[in-house]
């Protein structure tokens, strides 16, 4: 099927963003370091925004939201613990190769869980524009940990 209009494809196809020229003027968050890869103002992405993000070891972020937007995280190296809800009261933790789904409005928490190692993870957003709402959130002392269920894991996956 041919496409409906006239492009010039060489300048507005596939497009590659190499590792060491990725963009830290991106909304931040106390505690990590994003880096746009993929966004509006560098592919003219609309849909979607991907990045990384690394945080230092035993280092945790902010309390923060995305708005509407709705990310996932990918977890590359390290260990992952995310705390969420209105006092950060729930926690689930992550590793290699795991993703982490966090849906718009939910506050929440990165934390690495590694005292030794930076937590590297790529994340991927709903929208061609950061959001980063940072919260001023005291936390509950010991958070309830929560397992994944879904259909196939009716009772917990870990």
């Amino acid at each position: 099927m041919a496409h409906p209009h006239p492009t010039d494809w060489k300048n507005d196809g596939v497009r590659v963003i190499p590792a060491n020229q990725l963009d830290a003027n991106t909304a931040q968050t106390p505690g990590m370091n994003r880096a746009a890869a993929i966004n509006f103002a560098r592919v003219g992405a609309q849909k979607l925004w991907a990045g990384t993000v690394h945080i230092h070891a035993g280092a945790k972020t902010g309390a923060h939201h995305h708005g509407p937007l709705e990310s996932v995280i990918y977890v590359v190296r390290g260990r992952a613990r995310m705390r969420w809800g209105e006092k950060l009261e729930f926690t689930a933790e992550a590793g290699p190769g795991d993703f982490i789904y966090v849906p718009p409005f939910v506050p929440h928490q990165e934390i690495n869980a590694s005292s030794t190692e930076t937590l590297e993870c790529v994340l991927c957003r709903s929208d061609g524009e950061a959001v980063a709402v940072n919260l001023d959130i005291e936390p509950v002392e010991k958070p309830q940990t929560v397992l994944w269920v879904d259909p196939t894991h009716p009772t917990g996956g870990v």
